[in-house]
C-alpha cells in the first residue's frame, strides 16, 4: 500500500459528486472532469464519486463512475414547439428541484470541475444550465453539502434573469476559484464577494500531454479549429449574420492555405461543430483538408502536437495546442481566450471571431510562423508553470474535501 493509500485508508470515505454538462459531446468539459478525477484517484482514492450530468451513459462508460441525468425531462436540449413538449419542459423544472436536492443531500462535497459555468459568452437561456446550477448551489446551502466551483470561467452577464441566477449560484457556493483574473473580476462586478477567491489556470493544464512533433519546416501542416459560432447571449438578433461572416472568413483563410499547397487538419471541440466543419469541407473541396476524429482532449493534443501551427476558436482547442508547445493563433469570442494567450506570451495573436477578416488573419498567421522557433522554446516553460500552479488548486480542494486538514478560504457567504 502506498503512503497516499495508507493515508486514505485512515479516513472516512468522503462522498463526492461531480456536476456539469459532462458526457454531452464537449471535449473541454470532459477534460476538466478527467483532471479532477485524476486528482481524486491519486490523492483521495477512498473517495466515493458519482455524477449528475448531461450525458450519464457516456460518463459512466468512459470514466467508470455512476452517473444520473441532470434533467428529468429527456428532451431538455431540444427546442419545444408542441404543447406536449412545452408542458414536459415546464413540469421537468419542478421535478428537477426535488431530484437535484435529493442528489446533493447524499454527498459531503459536490465539485463543479472547470467549464464556463458562470458565463454567457455563448447563447444561453436562464431556465437551462443557469437554473440547474442555481438548484445545485441552493441545495448545497440547504443541506450543508459543500459545493466547490473549481477553476471555473465567468463573465459579466447583461441579461438580468441569467445574471441573477449565475450570481446567486456563486454566492451560495462554499468554495470558488477561477481560471483567469477576468472571471473573478466579472463575479465581483455582479455583486459577489470575491475577496477570498483565488485564480488558477484551467484544469486541462494538469492533464498529461504527448510530446510535440518536430516542426517540418516552412509549409508544414496547419491545424484549424472550426466552431459552430453564432455570437453570444446578447447577439441573438444577428446570430446568423455573425455565423455566416465567421464561416466565410474561415473558409477563405483555409482556401488560401490550400492554394499554397498546405495540408490543413480541421479540429473541433464539441459535437455541435460538425455541421459547420462539413460546410467548410464542402466549400473548399480539397484532399489537402481533412477532419480529425477526436473523442477526448488526449486525442486533440495528439492532433495539435503533429502540426506546425494552430489557428482555432474553441477555448480548449487553444489550451491543448499551447500545452503541447504548438504556436497558436486564437479566433477570440470572449475575454477568456485573450487572457489565455496574453498569459502565454501570445497576446498579439488574437483575432475577433465576430469580425473575421481573412486578409488580416493571414497576416497574423504569417507572423506566427515567422516566430515559430522562438515560441516553441518559450511555451513549454509557461505550460509547466501552469501545471505547477494547479497543484496549489488541488491542495485547496483537498481542504474542502477534508475541512481542517489544510488552509483554504471558503466563500465568506457560505455556511
Amino acid at each position: 500500500m502506498t503512503p497516499v493509500q495508507e493515508k486514505g485508508a485512515r479516513r472516512t470515505p468522503v462522498r463526492v459528486g461531480v456536476f456539469g454538462l459532462l458526457g454531452s459531446g464537449n471535449l473541454g468539459n470532459d477534460g476538466s472532469l478527467e483532471a479532477v478525477l485524476g486528482y481524486l484517484r491519486a490523492q483521495h482514492p477512498e473517495a466515493r464519486v458519482d455524477a449528475l450530468c448531461g450525458g450519464p451513459e457516456a460518463v459512466t462508460t468512459r470514466f467508470g463512475i455512476p452517473a444520473v441525468r441532470m434533467h428529468w425531462y429527456t428532451g431538455e436540449y431540444r427546442t419545444a414547439s408542441r404543447a406536449g413538449a412545452i408542458a414536459g419542459k415546464g413540469l421537468g423544472k419542478f421535478v428537477d428541484i426535488v431530484r437535484t436536492a435529493a442528489w446533493v443531500r447524499r454527498h459531503d462535497v459536490v465539485i463543479v470541475p472547470g467549464m464556463g459555468v458562470l458565463e454567457a459568452t455563448l447563447p444561453l437561456r436562464p431556465w437551462g444550465f443557469p437554473y440547474s446550477l442555481f438548484l445545485l448551489c441552493a441545495s448545497g446551502r440547504l443541506f450543508g453539502t459543500r459545493v466547490a466551483l473549481v477553476s471555473v470561467g465567468a463573465a459579466t452577464i447583461g441579461r438580468r434573469s441569467v445574471r441573477t441566477l449565475v450570481s446567486w449560484s456563486g454566492r451560495l457556493a462554499a468554495y470558488r476559484s477561477y481560471r483567469d483574473a477576468q472571471s473573478r473580476d466579472a463575479m465581483r462586478a455582479m455583486g459577489v464577494d470575491t475577496s477570498h477567491d483565488e485564480v488558477y489556470p484551467d484544469l486541462a493544464f494538469s492533464l498529461p500531454s504527448p510530446q510535440s512533433s518536430a516542426p517540418t519546416g516552412p509549409g508544414g501542416p496547419v491545424g484549424v479549429g472550426v466552431m459552430a459560432f453564432h455570437g453570444g447571449n446578447d447577439d441573438r438578433a444577428r446570430a446568423e449574420q455573425i455565423h455566416r461572416r465567421y464561416l466565410d472568413g474561415m473558409t477563405r483563410f483555409i482556401r488560401t492555405l490550400v492554394e499554397e499547397g498546405r495540408t490543413v487538419r480541421l479540429i473541433t471541440g464539441d459535437d455541435v461543430d460538425i455541421p459547420a466543419v462539413a460546410e467548410v469541407l464542402d466549400a473548399v473541396d480539397s484532399p489537402l483538408v481533412t477532419l480529425a476524429e477526436m473523442a477526448s482532449l488526449a486525442d486533440l493534443m495528439k492532433e495539435v502536437a503533429a502540426v506546425d501551427t494552430v489557428v482555432a476558436t474553441r477555448y480548449h482547442n487553444l489550451i491543448c495546442a499551447l500545452k503541447v508547445g504548438t504556436p497558436t493563433l486564437a479566433l477570440c469570442y470572449a475575454a477568456k481566450s485573450e487572457a489565455l494567450l496574453q498569459g502565454m506570451g501570445l497576446g498579439e495573436f488574437c483575432h475577433p471571431a465576430r469580425e473575421v477578416d481573412a486578409d488580416r488573419l493571414l497576416e497574423q498567421f504569417r507572423e506566427l510562423e515567422r516566430r515559430s522557433a522562438e515560441l516553441r522554446r518559450e511555451l513549454p516553460e509557461r505550460t509547466r508553470a501552469a501545471a505547477e500552479q494547479l497543484q496549489d488548486q488541488f491542495a485547496a480542494l483537498s481542504a474542502v474535501l477534508y475541512p481542517g486538514t489544510g488552509n483554504v478560504h471558503a466563500s465568506p457567504e457560505a455556511p
